[in-house]
């Protein structure tokens, strides 16, 4: 790894020229170990959900020592794999309509932007960038530009083929650049491959969580006392077509399939804890490499997911949706000037991550980027950045699934299987946080999952009393649209004259037929 930090630090010196506040080697200049795993749920930690069994205790310290975000979301996708317009925001710190893969491309993204996005960036800055991370349903373009890259998909259940392998990567960085005695300031992108299907456990975890890899389609996985509780918000089906048939992540996950069975859903939970605390463990060895090295408490250290996941919540198992526990990520920040055990409700994107690590390095954020610092939040300044989040999904039927959050308050509207599903849902988290529905006042439900939700615990679209709160969270979505280039109208929304982009061409006038 040696040669490609040697080749590195030429290019520095012979064609950068920087100001001497942003010298190369300039201790002032704090590092950033940037942790993003793929596919968690912020219910899975006990700093989000407290009746949550799952160890981790090396997160729960960095919640502890850090800020927690109560409300950090990712802002949507238009594929079925949610992770990869995902990650493009990450790395560029543009809005979900308006990136390079995305719907209209050429209208709203500058060419070249992977000469703008988190490595770039820092390279031109003078920090050294180093990558590992799984492959694939990510920003390729942006990936190649980290100095040093060790990417790989490693889901298994043994260190060669699981969490340990990219935990080996950065801890071999970490060596290289001790062994160089390298000074300067670095960005690591630390990326797991877990706890993302197939989630191959390490035999060792899984029997913390009673769970096996289960692997036959026509049977249950066997009964275990110590199996994980079903989440609270557990259904045995959606209650309607949530949009997308077919969906890989609703038929055809190893260990769950199309089953949402009591046994089958608690297995596949047990088996996402072992593989999360596995992350943790790997985290933990190099959190306590960077403090024999010194750098620990001169280093920002982000945690978050790409997106949550649902695992039988609601009666879905994927990504695919815009409930809480998949829309909101967990999102923790430790480091300089941040204060110990802080909470901050926040109301950021993972695509304001970019626009952060510039604001807390000195570094200046790229022109193409859209996102917003939240450094004021982190330095107890502010609570939230935004007022209001917008949330989208349209990987399958058009035009899809849309939310918008504003205050205690949460809409989302269907609008899939060609207009034969037009479905509203509008909840006031302060008073039901976990979404229920009416279908989880059902008595076998509550049996199963031992929650009994309060009578007003419920989807509050057809009641008449909250007819005008429902109007206006109507209207800011639709003003959410508007202002964010969502190219798609939902059925009761006016139309505004386009139709969606094709084939990367520019929006054109419509006539009065629905969009496709």
């Amino acid at each position: 790894m040696n040669h490609h930090l040697a080749a590195f630090k030429t290019w520095i010196c012979a064609g950068l020229c920087l100001p001497a506040a942003m010298a190369v080697g300039a201790p002032s200049r704090p590092n950033i170990l940037f942790v993003l795993v793929d596919d968690q749920s912020p219910f899975d930690l006990k700093f989000y959900n407290p009746a949550s069994p799952m160890e981790a205790p090396n997160i729960e310290r960095l919640a502890a020592e850090g800020m927690t975000f109560d409300a950090a979301h990712h802002m949507g996708a238009f594929v079925g794999a949610v992770c990869t317009p995902s990650r493009h925001m990450i790395m560029s710190g543009r809005t979900v309509w308006h990136l390079p893969i995305g719907p209209g491309a050429k209208t709203h993204c500058p060419p070249e932007l992977e000469k703008n996005t988190m490595a770039a960036v820092f390279n031109r800055a003078g920090y050294d960038t180093m990558r590992t991370c799984k492959k694939g349903n990510s920003y390729e373009g942006a990936n190649r530009q980290f100095t040093v890259r060790h990417d790989a998909e490693k889901r298994g259940g043994t260190d060669e083929t699981g969490s340990a392998w990219h935990a080996d990567q950065v801890l071999n960085y970490l060596h290289d650049r001790e062994t160089a005695k390298d000074t300067d300031p670095f960005l690591i992108y630390f990326g797991f491959s877990h706890p993302h299907d197939t989630r191959d456990g390490k035999p060792e975890l899984l029997a913390n969580y009673g769970a096996v890899n289960h692997t036959d389609k026509n049977a249950v996985p066997p009964e275990n006392p110590l199996l994980p509780p079903l989440p609270v918000n557990w259904l045995p089906a959606h209650p309607f077509p949530h949009g997308h048939p077919g969906l890989r992540d609703e038929v055809a996950v190893s260990g769950v399939w199309e089953k949402r069975d009591e046994r089958t859903i608690r297995n596949e939970v047990g088996r996402e804890f072992a593989c999360s605390e596995n992350i943790d463990i790997q985290l933990g060895k190099v959190l306590a490499r960077l403090k024999e090295m010194g750098e620990l408490e001169n280093t920002y250290i982000f945690y978050t997911s790409d997106h949550g996941i649902a695992i039988g919540r609601h009666g879905l198992q994927g990504k695919q949706n815009l409930y809480e526990h998949t829309w909101r990520v967990p999102y923790i920040v430790k480091g300089p000037g941040i204060k110990p055990g802080s909470r901050a409700k926040g109301n950021i994107y993972l695509l304001d991550s970019l626009a952060t690590i510039c604001d807390l390095t000195g570094v200046p954020a790229p022109d193409s980027n859209e996102g917003i610092s939240f450094k004021p939040v982190l330095m107890g300044e502010k609570e939230t950045i935004r007022e209001v989040l917008y949330g989208a999904y349209n990987g399958g039927t058009k035009p899809g699934m849309r939310s918008v959050k504003k205050g205690d308050w949460k809409l989302i509207q269907y609008d899939v299987m060609e207009g034969r599903v037009r479905e509203k849902q509008l909840f006031n988290l302060a008073e039901n946080p976990n979404e229920f529905l009416k279908e989880h006042h059902d008595p076998e439900v509550m049996k199963a999952s031992g929650i009994r939700p309060a009578e007003n615990q419920v989807n509050l679209a057809g009641d008449p009393k909250y007819a005008e709160k429902l109007a206006e969270m109507e209207a800011l979505l639709l003003s959410e649209m508007r202002r964010l280039d969502d190219p798609w109208r939902l059925w009761n929304q006016p139309d505004d004259g386009l139709i969606p982009p094709k084939d990367d061409a520019k929006p054109k006038k419509k006539n009065k037929a629905k969009a496709e």
